[in-house]
């Protein structure tokens, strides 16, 4: 559509991104950053704008969504509560699930967890997870005519914003310094490599994490702060090999902007989806989710099959 086209800057998303460039570096600011801190932000303004044309998908990302966003910060506690490493881990693991998270994992800060230009300084970072229903994704990609699946991500990156903050404010009151990273506008916070780091999943072909019981359909969010946490280690189970011989996204993306290989990106070989095939069919589209509703490890009741077959179960 040439509302997107013709709002593609000069500078390639790629070429942003670091697509080919062998030597590592920090990701830049990008896509759901503040327009002024990245090279697409009057792109970024133009989809979402045209996806709140849609009455019913306009509504889940207003102040006043169905459940809202979560509660707003609360003062850190005077003192801070005693305990070890072992049992703050276990405490903030449990109040997470407890309160709307469906997986949690933690991972020590590192550079490459933070987008160039900002800086985090709390040690650890704590990734929340919500699951989406498969029945309302499975009707993507999304239409102003059927906005199932953009109204359910919608939905669940409401629900991701409630976990973190809800969850930031519980260890606020324990007396430690926190703060809400909440979905998809995470500013300093690159959440994709901080959630494979603890252990929520392996990045598949089609850019998303793969969760060993949720797929690729799920949404996160993040918390970070400076009480005593011990961190996850990665899940590796497969997904790398999988993939390499997996083309179900590849097939179905409509745009064709999945590529059968890993590329350079940023010093690493890794699964890359082309920014500037994507975007403009992701705009059109109300955030098209083909992808992930295609992967078979995002179909309910399949995960426990492929990870007997990979030997993981």
């Amino acid at each position: 559509m040439a509302l997107f086209t013709d709002a593609m800057p000069a500078v390639s998303g790629n070429t942003v991104n670091g697509l080919g460039e062998k030597t590592p570096r920090p990701a830049s600011p990008f896509f759901w950053h503040p327009p002024e801190k990245q090279t697409h932000g009057e792109l970024q303004k133009i989809v979402t704008d045209y996806q709140h044309r849609s009455p019913e998908v306009s509504t889940h990302f207003s102040p006043n969504a169905p459940g809202g966003r979560g509660p707003k910060p609360i003062f850190q506690a005077e003192h801070a509560a005693t305990g070890t490493a072992q049992s703050f881990t276990a405490l903030i693991k449990s109040f997470a699930l407890d309160n709307e998270a469906d997986l949690v994992g933690v991972a020590r800060m590192s550079p490459e967890f933070v987008y160039d230009g900002y800086t985090i300084e709390h040690p650890w970072v704590i990734l929340v997870g919500v699951s989406m229903e498969y029945e309302a994704l499975s009707q993507a990609p999304p239409s102003f005519d059927n906005p199932a699946a953009a109204v359910e991500v919608a939905k669940e990156y409401n629900r991701a914003s409630r976990a973190c903050r809800k969850l930031s404010n519980h260890i606020l009151s324990k007396g430690y310094s926190a703060k809400a990273w909440p979905g998809p506008y995470a500013s300093a916070l690159n959440m994709l490599p901080a959630a494979i780091a603890a252990g929520l999943g392996e990045l598949g072909k089609h850019g998303s994490l793969i969760n060993r019981k949720l797929g690729s359909r799920f949404r996160l969010s993040a918390v970070t702060t400076d009480m005593p946490l011990l961190a996850d280690s990665p899940d590796n189970f497969g997904i790398d090999d999988y993939c390499s011989r997996c083309q179900a996204c590849t097939n179905a993306c409509p745009p064709a902007a999945i590529a059968n290989d890993k590329q350079w990106v940023r010093g690493i070989e890794k699964w890359y989806v082309d920014f500037d095939k994507c975007i403009p069919y992701f705009g059109e589209t109300l955030g098209c989710a083909v992808c992930i509703v295609t992967c078979p490890w995002s179909r309910p009741g399949v995960a426990d099959k492929l990870l007997d077959k990979l030997g993981q179960t």
